[in-house]
């Protein structure tokens, strides 16, 4: 027999190890988280019960990183042109063959969607997830960074009636830190019953453009009564001219969030605030957030990092970049009450990160979040 014959009898057997080739899998699905209390703030734009997000899956070679778009129509988006531009960019992402090319990925994107930042830093925050996967590392190693030096959250009471705002701070009595949201008509009163129900809750307060120069700088003397560390966003962003006459008379520091959504709005809050509010939904992701960072610190601002009402996934990734700034507000998925993932601990207010590689985030189902919020 020669060797044809041993091969076809079975006698002989072999395989071609032919390699097969490695690219990213992009796939995406709409989540709709519910508030536990109708989220009320100064801009009714953002204002509801339902919160409608996009949590993204990228996979490579038999590992997914996950990331979260969380739209607000105040900066152009909702749930739907999210998908869209998920889309639009699909092609082009799983035509990559490795997800260490993330730097020129984004850099492509920044550039082939004009905004779209939410659907961005979904896209981000799952190439650090898989980065960090790959390397067996959770993403705050991989930037070098210490959980210790994890500032502690606030918890957010938004705009309600008296009777709802003194439930909330009585829930919330021992929590260290709290954001209250201000703008509406009775702002002095929310305070004091704020104050009464949590008399050692460090308070913070957040306008969310709901004043005007005037009307804040005589807002703001009063509040210096009650304790209150930082104004974020007392005018509209549009109202240069007057945050520059109100941070001259302010009795109290101000931040910026509305008026500083990415990197190019940091020089222009110069002499208008003293800090800013960054969050990976409204820059476009962890390595927006860095680089905004950095700018900040070159011009003497301090820096929060904030988030939208979201998911574990998108709080938990801006934890693993929390050491860097002075104060943090992460406590979008605690303002739901279906987060369909486990991801850091919010323990009132101080951020726990797991040791698990990449984000740290394990999807669950909605049977599930709905078994165990009853």
């Amino acid at each position: 027999m020669d060797f044809d014959d041993l091969v076809k009898t079975g006698t002989v057997k072999f395989s071609l190890n032919v390699k097969k080739e490695k690219k990213l899998k992009l796939r995406y699905e709409p989540v709709e988280l519910k508030a536990r209390y109708t989220f009320n703030i100064a801009n009714q734009d953002v204002a509801g019960d339902i919160f409608r997000n996009v949590v993204v899956h990228l996979e490579y070679d038999g590992i997914t990183g996950c990331g979260e778009a969380a739209p607000f129509e105040i900066y152009g988006e909702n749930q739907r042109t999210v998908m869209a531009a998920l889309d639009t960019i699909t092609p082009c992402i799983e035509k990559m063959k490795t997800p260490w090319e993330a730097e020129s990925l984004m850099e492509y994107l920044d550039r082939k969607l004009e905004r779209n930042f939410a659907a961005k830093a979904a896209i981000d925050m799952a190439l650090f997830d898989l980065q960090g996967k790959i390397c067996d590392l959770p993403v705050y190693r991989l930037l070098g960074l210490s959980v210790e030096k994890i500032p502690m959250s606030t918890y957010t009471i938004g705009i309600d009636s008296e009777e709802v705002i003194r439930e909330k701070a009585n829930q919330v009595a021992d929590y260290p830190l709290l954001k209250i949201k201000v703008g509406g008509p009775e702002d002095i009163k929310t305070i004091k019953i704020v104050r009464s129900e949590a008399p050692q809750a460090r308070l913070r307060v957040d306008a969310n453009c709901g004043w005007q120069p005037r009307q804040a700088l005589k807002m703001i003397e009063q509040l210096v009564e009650f304790g209150v560390e930082f104004i974020e966003q007392p005018l509209p962003a549009e109202n240069k001219e007057g945050a520059r006459w109100l941070y001259e008379r302010s009795p109290l520091p101000l931040m910026a969030d509305e008026s500083c959504e990415r990197l190019e709005d940091i020089p222009e809050c110069i002499g208008r605030f003293d800090a800013i509010n960054i969050k990976l939904a409204k820059c476009g992701g962890i390595r927006h957030a860095l680089k905004m960072i950095g700018c900040a610190r070159a011009h003497q601002l301090n820096v929060m990092l904030g988030c939208m009402v979201e998911t574990s996934i998108g709080v938990t990734a801006a934890a693993h970049i929390a050491p860097l700034v002075d104060y943090i507000d992460l406590d979008g998925s605690e303002l739901t009450s279906n987060d369909p993932c486990h991801g850091m601990t919010f323990d009132k207010g101080k951020i726990i990160l797991s040791d698990k590689p990449g984000l740290g985030v394990e999807m669950r189902s909605f049977q599930e979040v709905e078994c165990v919020e009853s």
